[in-house]
């Protein structure tokens, strides 16, 4: 099921009086239940077949050369990305470079990619999203490595 209808129906569940919604679309159910004033019970039972995604080693970032200053302190004291756009996570979940284990990564660091060509894939409640870039240029980092878990907003890429 797609996030931005998921996105949907919880705002319609929020803004209504029902107190739950259960919707099946072929082998994916999604329940959706709310008590006093917010959304509270999310559930989604995915189909029976899922990849499996493998176990990784400690992430290392991976920044272009030409980023050399992406570690380094600004004025403030906070490192600072390298120049560019940056592509943030739209959700919370698991970053996963690449579409099963041992295959090979969406993007590297020097690509050339177009908008809406897929970045990486964010595991969200067992649903794999594919992120897309908001963007087209050539990706100057890679800001985190396969299974790091990521937050709302929190930078996945830079793109210039």
């Amino acid at each position: 099921m797609d996030l931005r209808k998921l996105k949907k129906l919880i705002e319609l569940v929020e803004e209504s009086s029902i107190a739950e919604l259960e919707i099946t679309e072929g082998e994916e159910k999604v329940r959706i239940s709310k008590s006093g004033s917010g959304v509270q019970n999310y559930a989604f039972m995915p189909p029976a077949m899922q990849p499996v995604m493998a176990p990784v080693q400690q992430p290392v970032p991976a920044v272009a050369p030409d980023a050399d200053k992406a570690g380094e302190a600004n004025d403030s004291g906070k490192s600072s990305l390298p120049e560019g756009h940056v592509v943030k996570s739209p959700m919370v979940g698991t970053f996963y470079r690449a579409p099963s284990p041992g295959a090979n990564a969406f993007v590297e660091v020097g690509q050339r990619v177009k908008e809406g060509d897929t970045l990486c894939i964010i595991e969200a409640m067992k649903l794999l999203n594919e992120i897309e870039a908001d963007k087209s240029g050539v990706v100057k980092a890679i800001l985190l490595e396969n299974g790091q878990p990521v937050e709302y907003g929190e930078p996945l890429f830079v793109i210039q």
